[in-house]
């Protein structure tokens, strides 16, 4: 049988699709910055919420939100805080036992605002970073700026490196005594990847 005069059927080829839960223990200044990133058509849903939760009932509430939905990535995004070690090594623990991932600062979120503009290896408290923010900046830093994503956006991958290298320096790895630390680019990588 001869195949001319057949036309091949057409066959669609589609982008992966990806939905993504990022729940976040602030209400507002963690909220703000994913919020901000400009998730194209090929995710599916992206939903950010922020819960002022502490870390244990952050990720239990994240629990409840992944079983109304089928989510292809949950995040949740939370601080070390003056939380108990205890009670932080329980969020991390729990949320790797449900297929979730964290994205963590110690101390608080402004590391990974900080790691733009420079290294910093040293311990220091989270009532530091907003002086020294203010003077990176230009401008006096306050928590639920609604614009930090844009004004650090073309340092992000400086930011990428610098979290990397201080999360390198942990071996073995030991979050809640790892000060500082984050892995907040961890998240960053996954959703620069549609946006590139």
């Amino acid at each position: 049988m001869s195949r001319q005069g057949i036309k091949p059927r057409k066959v669609e080829i589609r982008e992966p699709r990806d939905t993504f839960l990022i729940v976040c223990e602030g209400q507002k200044t963690e909220p703000k910055y994913f919020k901000a990133f400009r998730v194209p058509a090929t995710v599916e849903e992206f939903n950010v919420v922020g819960f002022g939760s502490n870390t244990l009932s952050l990720v239990e509430k994240a629990i409840e939100l992944k079983q109304e939905r089928d989510y292809d990535q949950v995040w949740c995004v939370f601080d070390r805080d003056s939380f108990s070690a205890l009670q932080f090594n329980e969020a991390l623990a729990l949320a790797a036992r449900e297929g979730m991932k964290v994205a963590y600062s110690n101390e608080a979120f402004e590391l990974w605002y900080l790691l733009h503009f420079n290294y910093y290896d040293a311990a220091m408290s989270r009532s530091q970073y907003p002086g020294k923010l203010s003077k990176l900046l230009g401008f006096k830093y306050r928590k639920n700026l609604p614009n930090m994503y844009a004004t650090l956006l073309e340092k992000q991958q400086e930011a990428m490196r610098n979290a990397k290298k201080l999360l390198g320096r942990y071996n073995p790895s030991c979050p809640e005594r790892d000060n500082p630390s984050t892995t907040v680019h961890l998240l960053v990588e996954q959703l620069n990847r549609f946006l590139g």
